[in-house]
């Protein structure tokens, strides 16, 4: 039986385009412009995974995760969004989500994420290849450079975690970037999503939305 992907994106253009690519390895992709035709379109019995844009005109993707998890859909949840903040991408892994990519997306990197979505099993965690590798970069970071990756990846400016290091703002920036390269990480999401994956991290611990 071919596995289902169901694409939810209110730009057409990106929803045919990502519709195409999917159905360019096997794939079958339904597409909704919406989160509610979406939501009207799934219950508790189907099978699959969701690519779910963020930001949409009515429903966002984030209320559309929160009301599968009312109704009891258990498909895996990969964001795709071209707004990816450190409370949005909090928020998403919080709720549950496998995965969030950044628009524009490398497509080799959304088809990955897709299959292992499809073949995400809560018991095969510790046995993912994917999370020794991050293990590893963890690892391979200097004691400087875990002090500055934890308050990153928790949301702090530049400007608070110098201060809270004591050195200075363009410091800072120099092991941010050696934080990023040695984690193989292209943007803070990815960073986020690795740190929480490996437990280094709760998600409930990070912070949200500043007031």
């Amino acid at each position: 039986m071919q596995q289902r992907v169901y694409v939810v994106d209110d730009d057409q253009g990106m929803l045919d385009s990502t519709v195409w690519l999917l159905e360019s390895v096997g794939l079958r992709a339904l597409p909704f412009t919406s989160g509610q035709l979406f939501l009207d379109a799934c219950d508790e019995h189907s099978q699959g995974c969701v690519l779910l844009d963020v930001r949409m005109p009515g429903m966002g993707g984030l209320n559309v995760q929160e009301a599968m998890r009312a109704r009891g859909v258990q498909m895996p949840v990969i964001f795709v969004s071209g707004h990816a903040d450190v409370p949005i991408v909090v928020r998403a892994f919080r709720a549950g989500a496998v995965d969030f990519i950044e628009k524009p997306y490398n497509e080799q990197l959304l088809l990955d994420s897709v299959q292992q979505a499809l073949s995400h099993a809560p018991a095969a965690v510790q046995a993912d290849p994917r999370l020794q590798a991050i293990e590893a970069r963890l690892a391979s970071l200097t004691p400087r450079e875990r002090d500055v990756l934890l308050p990153l990846v928790r949301g702090y400016t530049n400007r608070e975690m110098a201060e809270q290091l004591d050195i200075s703002v363009k410091t800072i920036d120099l092991y941010r970037s050696r934080v990023m390269k040695r984690m193989q990480a292209e943007t803070l999401a990815d960073l986020v999503g690795m740190t929480i994956a490996a437990q280094l991290v709760d998600a409930l611990q990070l912070r949200g939305p500043r007031a």
